[in-house]
């Protein structure tokens, strides 16, 4: 779509082009099952987070290979089987040593399939492995410390307040595109309301669950915002490359996992590391 396109008109009750009591409705189940896991057992939200994860690789994969990139599925998966255990019981160092397995499982599982376009295929492989897994480990990391359930909650609110405060503004308000060759809805004013409900998000948790001084909810909202919506560009490049509009049509009024995934991956690493520096786990 150029910048001279008009959007396809939304369906009733949105203007936004998705079926709003849908999407809230799966939102909010999706987030009973998320807070609620994490609320029991830190184990089981680790085991929530490997399925989802797992989900979004196979819809990657998947659309990859609709377009003739053969990656393998097998060693996807089991890359974010074992990335996500490994950032959880050994750490950062772990995450990073399991990846670069994981990485090397990928070439050669390609190399003994054969067969023309393995540069292509590889890149894909280790796209698929980054994007979402290995980054996606960092929110893993934010289990780890004994506060590690409110870490993880704060992330979970900023990555949720982010997409609220940017899909209101930007209904009510978006005027100014921000990226039309990418992605034509999304506004300036949407970004601004990302930033507007991370720092609301970020400030009430870090003070209230985590509680920690106001100025590093704001630094947490601001960081979280604008890696949240270069997670949805990205997210959207790599749809717009492939000639689809959603991931699957797994979640009712959402499209795929990987779609709602996208802000939370690249979320992932600036939530941990601003925690991990102006808050460090005691």
């Amino acid at each position: 779509m150029t910048t001279s396109e008009q959007a396809p008109p939304a369906p009733a009750g949105s203007r936004a082009g998705r079926n709003l009591p849908m999407a809230v409705a799966t939102g909010v189940g999706l987030g009973i099952m998320l807070v609620g896991s994490l609320m029991w057992r830190k184990d089981a939200f680790l085991v929530v987070a490997i399925g989802w994860i797992c989900a979004g690789v196979w819809e990657l994969v998947r659309a990859v290979r609709a377009h003739g990139i053969r990656v393998p599925l097998f060693p996807a998966l089991l890359g974010a089987l074992c990335m996500l255990p490994a950032a959880f019981y050994g750490g950062p160092q772990s995450l990073v040593v399991t990846f670069g397995l994981s990485a090397a499982a990928m070439l050669m599982w390609r190399a003994a399939d054969g067969g023309p376009g393995a540069p292509v295929d590889l890149a894909a492989g280790l796209l698929v492995l980054a994007y979402p897994s290995f980054l996606l480990g960092f929110a893993i990391l934010l289990l780890v410390p004994n506060d590690g359930a409110g870490r993880m909650l704060t992330f979970l609110l900023v990555s949720a307040f982010s997409d609220i405060g940017g899909y209101a503004v930007g209904v009510l308000f978006g005027r100014h595109p921000l990226a039309p060759s990418i992605s034509p809805k999304k506004s300036w004013e949407g970004l601004g309301g990302s930033v507007l409900g991370c720092v609301l998000a970020g400030v009430g948790s870090v003070v209230w669950v985590l509680h920690g001084p106001w100025w590093v909810g704001v630094i947490l909202g601001v960081t979280s915002a604008f890696a949240a919506t270069t997670g949805d560009l990205m997210e959207s490049m790599i749809k717009r490359d492939l000639g689809i509009k959603d991931m699957s049509k797994i979640l009712p009024g959402h499209g795929g996992v990987m779609d709602r995934l996208d802000s939370l991956i690249m979320t992932a690493p600036v939530v941990w590391a601003v925690l991990a520096i102006a808050l460090p786990p005691v």
